[in-house]
């Protein structure tokens, strides 16, 4: 039968101060609750600004492309021959051309709103299907029929107060020249369905049309705006993108999700960084209590640690004792607040109890994400907060000299 060691025999009762000496126990049970609270607290604000950026980042994937192919003319001209060729690039899923255009969306009942009309390739399977998923009113039958109709975002639609069925006029910045001089270029479409992404930045701003029906909207004449290329890897865009250029040499410039949204991910990041900094001191406060308990600890105990060196125990051993107590507070707090934070991340996910205003936050509800990495950096950055309290008075207690104590006890 194996033997506890003395070390951690003695540091567990000195944890459970009894008698005239309750007081100590108060510090202990600071020490833990600070632990517990500051890992708890930072385990839920790092998945909470995980999950928010990872929501973010998954609706802009939806929404957009993940490599935009422009030309360095403005426009492309041979865009069925520059989508082949992408097309051969390893891990791209589909290219096709696209058309944008600022617009103005006007109704009979007065309603105006501006906003952005992209014209599609509905001739693309991997397209219509990702339409087909945003879709939530209406079809797509009048667009692959070739009528003038248009699908609008949900935001859009309830701006304007229209519904599937009504009538949208669009009007170009771009005017046309006539013989009495500069005109607007309006056309006029029938709204075949509501869209939704999921991010009020998009949904109250963007429309499609057919790709034939934008080019003759934008007077491109032939042309279109660049190349969209979706990826069977969006994380892998900054690499094919690389591909991509090289394949297509001079001439051409290309754009990934990413750089697009560079500024946007650098500031939550950044937040994240803050709010972890912030978080983190209701650990050092922790880690105050810790120290102060033991140097009362210490100072209590003075006689039990002359009495035992001069039977002999050495000073590690005497370090260890106090060690042992101090880290017994960090790890207790770490594990109870660890199991804490992650319990309430299942609850927020499984249940959306904290709901979100869309048009202010991009996504409805607040998603919680703690990735392994900063699990382990919570936990290694409390238990070594832990050990830096613990050691330096764990040392002063295995350094006390045995005379000198027990001369004036």
């Amino acid at each position: 039968m194996s033997r506890v060691p003395f070390e951690l025999f003695l540091g567990l009762r000195y944890l459970r101060a009894t008698g005239q000496r309750t007081n100590l126990s108060l510090f202990v049970w600071i020490g833990v609750g600070g632990v517990f609270l500051g890992v708890a607290a930072l385990i839920v604000v790092l998945a909470v600004m995980t999950g928010f950026q990872d929501g973010i980042r998954d609706k802009i994937i939806a929404a957009n492309p993940h490599l935009l192919i422009f030309g360095a003319g403005g426009g492309v001209a041979d865009a069925e021959a520059v989508a082949g060729r992408v097309k051969t690039v390893t891990g791209v899923r589909s290219a096709t051309p696209f058309v944008l255009q600022q617009a103005l969306f006007t109704t009979e009942g007065g309603g105006a709103h501006g906003g952005l009309v992209r014209g599609v390739d509905l001739a693309t399977p991997a397209l219509v299907a990702d339409l087909r998923a945003q879709l939530r009113a209406g079809s797509l039958d009048l667009l692959l029929d070739g009528q003038p109709a248009i699908l609008l975002g949900v935001e859009l639609a309830r701006t304007l107060g229209v519904v599937v069925g009504d009538g949208v006029t669009v009007i170009s910045p771009k005017g046309a020249v006539t013989a009495v001089g500069m005109v607007p270029r309006m056309r006029r479409f029938t709204v075949a369905g509501t869209v939704e992404v999921g991010m009020y930045e998009y949904d109250s701003s963007i429309a499609y049309l057919t790709l034939a029906a934008a080019q003759e909207f934008a007077a491109l004449s032939g042309r279109v705006t660049g190349i969209e290329v979706k990826l069977t890897d969006p994380f892998e865009a900054k690499r094919v993108g690389a591909l991509i250029a090289r394949q297509l040499g001079f001439g051409y410039w290309v754009r990934d999700w990413m750089d697009m949204n560079r500024n946007l991910f650098a500031a939550l990041q950044l937040e994240k960084l803050a709010l972890f900094v912030i978080v983190t001191i209701i650990v050092l406060v922790a880690a105050f209590a810790i120290i102060g308990h033991l140097v009362l600890l210490v100072a209590e105990k003075r006689k039990e640690v002359g009495i035992l060196k001069a039977i002999g125990a050495s000073a590690s051993s005497i370090t260890a004792v106090f060690f042992t107590v101090g880290m017994t507070i960090g790890v207790v707090g770490t594990v109870a607040g660890s199991a804490v934070g992650l319990l309430l991340i299942w609850i927020q996910n499984s249940y959306k109890i904290i709901r979100l205003a869309g048009d202010v936050y991009q996504i409805d509800y607040l998603p919680m994400k703690l990735t392994p990495t900063d699990f382990l950096l919570v936990v290694g950055a409390t238990l070594l907060l832990s050990f830096l309290a613990t050691i330096l008075p764990a040392r002063r207690a295995g350094a006390l000299i045995p005379v000198d104590v027990l001369r004036y006890e």
